[in-house]
């Protein structure tokens, strides 16, 4: 099993599938006290769902060019650079989710996906040089089959949970790129 520490723990267990979620820099106010004694996995889905509403901070991945990007970053690190196999994901305004059983190490993974996408975001934004993800992610190993069946559906209905659509199929989850493309471009024009 590997461990490493930032800020969180992060443990990769051999043949353990894992969900990872990252954000945008900007995108996370600082969470109140009461957030503080929480379990670990509660706390995730109270500040996750939190997140998904809050109508400040930065929410670039709402632009569909750029959520084109990060959609090809996380379709070519499974297809083509075989980081992973990919079981679901979702883009959401401010972050991304994966469900992933990873091939390499997970900071090799966020590290490719993180790295290819930024810059390319940035130019499409007309950023020069400016940090766009945060530097650590969140992520946590699946410990058994109805947990990942449970993180699945989670991930599957992140957008119909923050208000965003009414159904799973009609945003990025693992439905596919376009029904997310077409949903960020309606909910963009709608602002």
């Amino acid at each position: 099993m590997r461990y490493r520490r930032r800020s969180f723990p992060h443990w990769q267990p051999e043949s353990a599938a894992i969900f990872v979620t990252w954000r945008l820099l900007g995108s996370r106010p600082a969470p109140p006290p009461e957030w503080e004694r929480l379990p670990a996995g509660k706390r995730f889905v109270t500040e996750d769902r939190a997140l998904d509403r809050l109508a400040t901070g930065e929410r670039h991945l709402k632009t569909p060019a750029v959520a084109r990007v990060v959609a090809q970053a996380i379709l070519y690190g499974a297809d083509t650079l075989h980081l992973y196999d990919l079981h679901a994901r979702v883009i959401m305004p401010n972050h991304v989710q994966m469900l992933i059983d990873p091939h390499e190490e997970l900071a090799q993974i966020t590290k490719s996906e993180k790295g290819y996408s930024a810059p390319q975001a940035n130019q499409i934004l007309n950023r020069t040089a400016q940090p766009f993800w945060t530097i650590e992610s969140y992520d946590r190993w699946v410990r058994d089959l109805k947990e990942f069946e449970n993180i699945i559906r989670y991930i599957e209905y992140n957008a119909v949970k923050a208000g965003l659509v009414e159904n799973p199929e009609e945003w990025s989850s693992s439905a596919g790129l376009e029904a997310c493309v077409t949903t960020l471009r309606e909910t963009a024009s709608v602002e």
